[in-house]
């Protein structure tokens, strides 16, 4: 079993009688996320756009470590998903997108790119 650090919450306020009661919280152990496997030789390319405002928010659902210059991010809105590649570098980061896909074809895609059969 994980070691889990605690905290210590305040709970409610003088409307609910609580004032100052405290509880104990266990958090989980410090996670950084999945890496990216290496880019295998046999791999699909896929086609880096420039990110285009076609809606108002997106919800990231899934991402990468951000231990790693390159950050990927399953992100979602309006029924579509696609794949954010942010590239960090000491003049700026650079963002692509891959295209709009539904829910399963992005899932996939995602999945090739973790496993290192598609960048």
């Amino acid at each position: 079993m994980g070691r889990f650090d605690t905290a210590t919450e305040s709970l409610g306020d003088s409307r609910n009688g609580l004032r100052g009661a405290q509880i104990q919280v266990n958090l989980p152990p410090s996670f950084h996320g999945v890496h990216v496997a290496p880019l295998q030789m046999a791999h699909d390319k896929i086609a880096w756009i420039a990110p285009m405002a076609r809606c108002n928010r997106v919800r990231v659902r899934r991402h990468t470590c951000d231990c790693k210059a390159t950050i990927y991010e399953l992100c979602a809105s309006g029924g579509l998903m696609l794949v954010r590649r942010t590239v960090r570098a000491p003049e700026g980061a650079a963002v692509r997108e891959s295209a709009w896909l539904v829910t399963a074809k992005a899932a996939h895609l995602r999945r090739l790119l973790l496993l290192g059969h598609a960048r």
